[in-house]
């Protein structure tokens, strides 16, 4: 009894930290101090839970913490930032996974089966089956082990319908008759395997940012529901925490990609058609390092848009020493972050982090847009349809309405591309054709430190 309330005790401070962690998770100057509270509490509630009495064998749990430790470990020393989006994905789905195991587990354990526990049991398993699956199948896009276009077939909503329909018939009668109902629940965790897969397979890839807070919500949602099966209060706290906050978060993405949650939630978002050969007028205008420069020079205000290709040409160094070197040189200099740019949500706040480029400067896509007008040159790095005025300009896109910084509008942008392959949306971006636009052609990160030299060598 003395060792119940002493685990029940540190549960509740885990749930405290959690919370605190949360809450300074919310400003970019506390965020590792709350990432640091979080995991001590997480810390907490592991060693406590390992006090319980039905611990049954510490040899497979220690095993389980060797094999689990080095493989994380391993993983996390090889991981690129390019690749942080398709690991965050297979976190998502590792977490979907472990809470479909508990709950089956939870079904074997039991002696006494009760409607509120198979209820709970059977939630675990469908949404962490669907949670594993589709996170598996994003990070596949993501990745590119798998085409990052939609994958479309007839009938495709009415066969997730049908599906999700016979889950729920399958754990009805699973509630109902759960002495019975083992092969129902086998068949239920098939069930949720498949329509994780379909759910996410007609998504492309420039709507990765919300799958990924979707499925994030997902393990959340999961792993609440099998601590309620169990009775394991940090479990349903910490659950609950992770639902929430995705669900919160997902409905920032959606207004940021112009979707609907109710289009995320039933799936087949996403699912745009390339657009046939878009005309625009005017004429590229490429740009020498050289000429970047001489711009750059003149300028008394600049902006910097990151985007995915910024991570892929590990170009965050050079940018920052750019930006010291405008400071220098007398011009005001800060950072649009689209919500959704990169493949994750906050991915450019992290690279960007990671080189100390300070907090303050990173501005939110409505504050930029009212000043943007009055800005001298904004740069654009390795971004595509966040600028694209598409969105704002063209009703026939498949982009329109999408909120985007608006760096069209500023006096002089400079463009920052290898090619002029289109964006994760695959569509051309009329940004590029524009009078006040010149295209800087190459390398990021080779690119930034030829201008720099330029700089340099005044």
């Amino acid at each position: 009894m003395r060792v119940t309330l002493l685990i029940n005790l540190v549960y509740i401070a885990s749930a405290i930290m959690f919370i605190y962690g949360l809450k300074l998770l919310t400003s970019p100057v506390t965020a590792r101090r709350g990432n640091f509270i979080s995991a001590v509490g997480m810390f907490l509630a592991v060693v406590v839970t390992l006090a319980s009495e039905d611990i049954i064998d510490y040899k497979l749990i220690a095993l389980g913490v060797i094999v689990g430790g080095l493989i994380g470990g391993f993983f996390a020393r090889l991981v690129q930032m390019t690749q942080m989006p398709e690991m965050v994905a297979l976190f998502n789905g590792f977490g979907g996974i472990a809470s479909l195991l508990v709950g089956w587990a939870t079904y074997h354990a039991l002696g006494l089966y009760n409607l509120f526990i198979m209820t709970t049991l059977f939630l675990a398993v469908l949404i962490g089956g669907v949670t594993f699956s589709g996170s598996i199948i994003a990070w596949g896009k993501l990745s590119e082990m798998i085409t990052g276009k939609p994958v479309l077939f007839r009938g495709q909503t009415i066969l997730n319908g049908l599906i999700f329909v016979c889950a729920l018939m399958g754990g009805s009668f699973f509630i109902a008759n759960p002495a019975e109902g083992y092969p129902v629940l086998i068949g239920i965790i098939i069930l949720s395997l498949l329509l994780g897969v379909l759910v996410v397979i007609p998504i492309g890839g420039a709507d990765m940012p919300v799958v990924i807070s979707l499925l994030n919500s997902y393990s959340g949602i999961a792993a609440c529901s099998a601590g309620l099966a169990i009775s394991n209060n940090i479990l349903i706290v910490s659950g609950a925490l992770v639902g929430a906050s995705g669900i919160i978060l997902t409905n920032v993405m959606c207004k940021a990609m112009n979707r609907s949650l109710y289009n995320v939630l039933f799936g087949g978002f996403g699912a745009v058609t390339k657009e046939a050969g878009a005309s625009f007028e005017g004429e590229v205008k490429a740009i020498s390092p050289e000429d970047t420069y001489y711009i750059l020079e003149a300028a008394c205000s600049a902006v910097i848009v990151p985007g995915y290709g910024i991570a892929v040409a590990q170009a965050q160094h050079a940018v920052r020493e750019l930006a010291d070197l405008l400071e220098e040189n007398g011009a005001e200099v800060r950072y649009a972050i689209h919500p959704v740019a990169g493949r994750m949500p906050g991915h450019m706040n992290v690279l960007l982090a990671e080189a100390d480029v300070p907090y303050e400067k990173l501005i939110e896509m409505e504050e930029i847009n009212r000043s943007i007008a009055n800005i001298d040159v904004c740069v654009v790095v390795g971004a595509n349809d966040i600028v694209n005025p598409a969105a704002r300009e063209d009703a026939s896109s498949s982009i329109y309405g999408m909120p985007i910084i608006e760096v069209d509008r500023a006096k002089t942008v400079i463009v920052l591309k290898r090619s002029m392959a289109p964006g994760f949306a695959g569509i051309d971006n009329s940004l590029f054709y524009k009078e006040n636009t010149r295209m800087l052609f190459g390398d990021a990160k080779s690119s930034i430190e030829a201008v720099v030299s330029q700089f340099k060598s005044v």
